[in-house]
Order: C-alpha cells, then structure tokens, then sequence
C-alpha cells in the first residue's frame, strides 16, 4: 500500500462530522492524516484532538489547496453542502468517503458522479452496513441456499417521529442500500404515501428537521420488483410503539428467514415452515458470527475498502452509484404516489419530485 495523506471536513453546528467519519482511518497503516477543516472553533479543536491532525482550517477549500490530500472524508450529516464539498475534493484531486444521503435529489448524485468519472477519483458513502462481515456471512449463506430461494425483502424504518418521508431518507437509505446488496437492482416501484390518513400531495412538501431536501408524508409503503421474482417491501409510520426496535430487514426465503436489525449488530435465523410460524417446531436463533459495530468498524472498513479500490481501480463496496440508486427508491415513493402508478427505475426525471411544477 502507498503512502495516502487524509483530511476531513466538519461543519459543526450543521451536520457536524456525521457518524464519526473524521475517524475513520486511524491506525491505518500507510495513511497518514494530515488536517481537518470545520468553520467552528471549538468543533474544529475538538475534531483535531480527535484525529490527531497537525493542522486545521476555518474553510476546507483552503486545506484542499495547501495540503495535497488523498484521502477526504465530507462528513456532515447535512446534504446541503455535499456537492459542493465533494465537487472540490474531486477539483483538487481527492478520492472522498461522504456521509449519506449522498444528495437532496439526483441531479446533484449525477453531476457528482460525472465529475468523479471525468477525474478517474472514487467516492465512497457511509452505508456502513454492507461493509461488515456479518452481513457478507448473510449473502453467503443466501447463495448457498441456506434459507432456500430468497423470495421477499421486508424492510421496516425506525418510525418514531420522523416516519414517514424522513425516516425513508434519513434511515431508509441503509435498508434500501443493503436490499440491494442482496438483490441487485429493482426494475420498478409503486408507493402508497399518506398524510394523517389521506393521500399525500406536493403541496405537503416540507422541509425536514436537518436540511436533506423536500419531505412529505408520515406514512410510506413502497414495493419493489427485483430480478429472479424477489420483491421488497419497505414501511415507516410515525410515532409507533416499540422505540425502534422493528428498524431492520427481513429476508423470506423458501424455507426460512433471515432478520437483520437496523445496525446489522442482531441477525437471527428461522429455518423451517416460514410461512406457518404458529405450527412449531422451530425458532428464531441468534446467527452464529463476529457481530462487529456499525460506525466505529463500518468507517474503518470502507476506509480500507476505498483504498483497495484505489489500488486495484474498481468501485467502492458501497459507492457513489449505489447511493444514488438508495436515493432512486427513496425519491421513486413521490414519483409513484404523484401519478398514481408504477414508476420504473432508474427514474427519467432527475429532479425532485416534490418540487417539480
């Protein structure tokens, strides 16, 4: 491995340094990290102490121009700034590891990704999940048939009092990113999207509690068509009892299921009559793997997967290109229920749907 020098943007105060992307290549060997940018202060001291970076910028464009970076992690939460931040880094010849959402609509994901394609840099995004091994072990054991022909993908959002159209974007990303990872791409999508029980209309375009573009709703239920007959399923409703607990997915196999919590730190497997639960004779059973943590391993390991993409030039495990197609299955809901029908995917239509005409 070469010798990589890595920096990161924060932007405390609005969408600060994500989930912890300022971190994610500490004890790298061969990646030195080099400066941190946050135009506040304290936010700015706290994340160098954090990082151990030995110099710090009020504005990340100057350390773009001074420090000869490699390796950027655009880290807030907030997707307002992403494209410009990412636009830069590319500018300065950087490959970037970016918080999800990648973007509000996507028109911005496309002009990221032709800017990265133009400039031969990759761009990774913090889908944490399909970096752990523990759900590599799940795609293994669904090639191998250990839960017979995968059949459904039953994903389910936080739903506390963001469900709905902001769970979908905030949360929902990862649960459509992983359907992906196991499934391939879906062919279309038709939604049901509702408002204290009516239908939901543009007018009820609203901004959410961080700027991550338009969202509407305090319902969503989409379906999926994927290759080989697989459907997905995804559900957010607000306020719901449980405190999130149900935040996961579901996979329904022929003669099993496999259930995946929201952080990918519980998987559990039934193996039986899956579709007749109440007949018994069998149970769900913690899957027998390492469970490493979310963020803290999930950083590290797009890190050091971002790095071998470099080196070998392939995709991220989780690129740019992926996200965008979590953000097609998000924005594709709206699409679905303006018209009132099926839409297919990739949408024709760049822009938001709740904020066109």
């Amino acid at each position: 491995m070469g010798k990589y020098r890595a920096g990161a943007i924060g932007r405390t105060g609005q969408g600060n340094y994500g989930h912890g992307l300022h971190l994610s290549y500490r004890d790298i060997d061969g990646v030195e990290f080099a400066a941190v940018a946050d135009p506040d202060d304290v936010g700015r001291a706290k994340a160098a102490r954090e990082t151990g970076a030995t110099r710090t910028y009020a504005d990340y464009r100057e350390m773009l121009a001074k420090e000869s970076l490699d390796l950027v992690s655009v880290c807030p939460r907030w997707v307002d700034c992403h494209e410009e931040m990412v636009l830069a880094c590319i500018d300065a010849g950087c490959h970037i590891y970016a918080e999800k959402p990648l973007a509000a609509d996507l028109a911005s994901a496309d002009r990221m990704i032709e800017a990265a394609d133009r400039a031969g840099r990759k761009i990774a995004v913090a889908h944490q999940g399909v970096y752990l091994p523990q759900v590599h072990a799940v795609r293994d054991m669904l090639r191998a048939g250990r839960i017979g022909r995968l059949l459904a993908m039953e994903a389910v959002g936080k739903q506390d009092a963001r469900g709905g159209g902001e769970d979908m974007m905030v949360l929902g990303t990862h649960l459509f990113n992983m359907m992906r990872f196991f499934a391939g791409d879906p062919a279309w999508m038709v939604a049901h999207v509702t408002v204290g029980g009516r239908e939901m209309t543009p007018a009820d375009a609203r901004e959410a509690r961080e700027p991550i573009g338009p969202i509407a709703g305090d319902a969503v239920v989409s379906l999926f068509a994927f290759d080989g007959g697989i459907d997905g399923r995804f559900s957010s409703r607000a306020n719901q009892p449980g405190k999130g607990r149900g935040y996961g997915l579901a996979l329904v196999g022929e003669t099993g299921r496999i259930a995946i919590s929201g952080n990918a730190s519980d998987i559990a497997i039934w193996e039986g009559d899956a579709w007749a639960p109440w007949a018994g004779g069998c149970d769900w059973m913690p899957l027998d793997v390492p469970m490493l943590p979310l963020h803290e391993a999930g950083n590290r390991l797009a890190a050091l997967d971002l790095i071998d993409a470099i080196e070998v030039d392939r995709e991220p495990l989780s690129s740019a290109r992926d996200a965008r197609w979590a953000l097609e299955m998000i924005l594709g809901a709206y699409a679905s229920q303006i018209c009132g029908g099926r839409v297919d995917l990739p949408l024709v239509s760049r822009g938001h749907p709740l904020a066109q005409g």
